[in-house]
């Protein structure tokens, strides 16, 4: 009992510092030792060193390439002006009546191609800002409209997006990013609609009311200026290419290479199923980034600057990612935790809900999707393969479920791009969480829960 007392005290902290802005590679392992501590029966320096840096090390060398080559392409994207020239196309295109419509394709046309949600949310801002002070709709709905277009459909649902969420679940289930392609349209299609019809609810109800945009200074960014912007074509170029050569290198190119020397000790007497998901999405970044660099020569005002601000601007997140790992790794290690293990499992029926709830849980706690899910799946990644191939559940379906799972619970108050985004946007969770939590947490959780009826009903399409 003490030992649960001491995973459930370290969590709730874990949490709540967080939220209160200590960085979580301080909290992460002196949160997971304190846990230790209370289990009384572990030693301190050896689960520091020999679990929490190793599991932490192992994630950065599973998806740092993932990591930095997102944030380079993020980065490319914006100092191109590529990212403002397709959010100002889509406002154009969508009219000011549509302006929360706008702000949600904007964010998931950049994020779909591979820019990272902190660039697309400097980048969108100001655009949106200036459509909803035009509108006269409340400001304080723009969070909720750049986490629906960033942290939802594009992160977790569509099929092949290049984000890590997607890509995760591959080793585990011998699976690829387009795992269940149908059923992940579907449900991004639900986020979508839903998020949508919420922002559209809350700006209608505001307006009679009589609450307008609000008493909000103008911002320094909110002008729009950027000089030499591409042309549509050469900003959605790169996006198109990601897209299209992860698809490329998932289904046809890499199935065709030889890699049967995989199996050697020196390359780590692993399979393509497991790297596979991880190649495709690496090298579909490469190119894309080079395509963006060359098609944009003359509007470089200092390329070694932007690939190194990209390059260092991926360490930061992978290292709170990887601590977050390192810190379940240990949690997970304890005796106490088999209680918890065995209560999720102990979720009668459906293996896909037992995978839901702890994926949820998990990235819940942590405040990460992916850190939480890639904690999940390495304590019963193979349990889950195991119940679903004995239950006539494919590896395509609990990928899908895994990767929807961890966009639901991350997103509450104390997760870091929250907290980053209502920064950006100027705002408090006060004014704003509930736009975010509705769109973010509520929205994903339906659209998981209708994928694991329809899953269960019709099997993986």
């Amino acid at each position: 009992m003490i030992g649960v007392i001491g995973i459930v005290l370290s969590l709730l902290l874990l949490m709540y510092l967080a939220y209160r802005g200590i960085n979580v590679l301080v909290l992460a392992p002196c949160l997971a030792l304190m846990a230790v501590v209370f289990a009384g029966d572990t030693p301190l320096l050896a689960t520091y060193t020999q679990l929490f840096m190793v599991k932490l090390g192992g994630y950065v060398i599973t998806y740092f390439p993932i990591f930095m080559l997102g944030a380079i392409f993020g980065k490319l994207m914006d100092d191109s002006g590529a990212a403002r020239v397709i959010a100002h196309w889509v406002a154009s295109k969508t009219g000011a009546g549509q302006a929360l419509l706008a702000i949600v394709l904007a964010c998931g046309i950049l994020t779909y191609g591979g820019v990272s949600l902190f660039v697309v949310a400097f980048a969108v801002y100001p655009i949106g800002n200036a459509l909803l002070r035009e509108a006269d709709i409340p400001k304080r709905l723009i969070p909720g409209a750049i986490a629906l277009g960033s942290f939802t459909f594009t992160m977790t649902a569509l099929p092949g997006t290049p984000a890590i969420q997607n890509n995760i679940p591959s080793p585990f289930f011998g699976t690829d990013g387009f795992a269940a392609p149908g059923l992940g349209t579907i449900a991004g299609l639900i986020m979508i609609g839903l998020g949508i019809l919420w922002l559209n609810m809350r700006a209608k109800a505001a307006k009679a009311r009589g609450e307008g945009y609000g008493d909000h200074p103008l911002d320094g960014n909110e002008t729009g200026n950027h000089d030499n912007l591409p042309p549509l074509l050469v900003a959605l170029l790169p996006i198109i290419l990601v897209v299209v050569l992860n698809f490329a290198f998932t289904k046809y190119i890499i199935p065709m290479m030889d890699t049967g020397y995989l199996a050697d000790a020196k390359y780590g007497k692993t399979t393509i199923d497991a790297v596979r998901g991880n190649w495709s999405i690496i090298a579909a970044l490469v190119f894309a980034c080079v395509a963006a660099i060359l098609i944009n020569l003359p509007r470089w005002r200092n390329l070694k600057e932007t690939v190194n601000t990209g390059t260092m601007g991926s360490l930061l997140p992978i290292f709170n990612t990887a601590s977050e790992v390192g810190y379940g790794s240990v949690i997970a290690s304890l005796a106490a935790f088999v209680l918890v293990r065995d209560a999720v499992l102990a979720i009668p029926g459906n293996p896909l809900i037992s995978e839901a709830v702890a994926v949820n849980v998990l990235a819940g706690i942590t405040g990460s999707a992916s850190g939480g899910m890639s904690i999940a799946l390495q304590t019963l990644g193979k349990t889950y393969l195991e119940l679903g191939t004995a239950a006539g559940i494919s590896p395509e379906l609990l990928h899908r479920v895994a990767t929807l799972s961890s966009g639901g619970f991350d997103s509450l108050p104390h997760n870091g791009a929250v907290i980053t985004l209502l920064s950006i946007c100027k705002l408090t969770h006060r004014q704003s969480y509930v736009d975010i939590g509705v769109c973010s947490v509520l929205v994903p959780v339906i659209s998981l829960i209708t994928v694991i009826v329809l899953g269960s009903m019709f099997g993986s399409f």
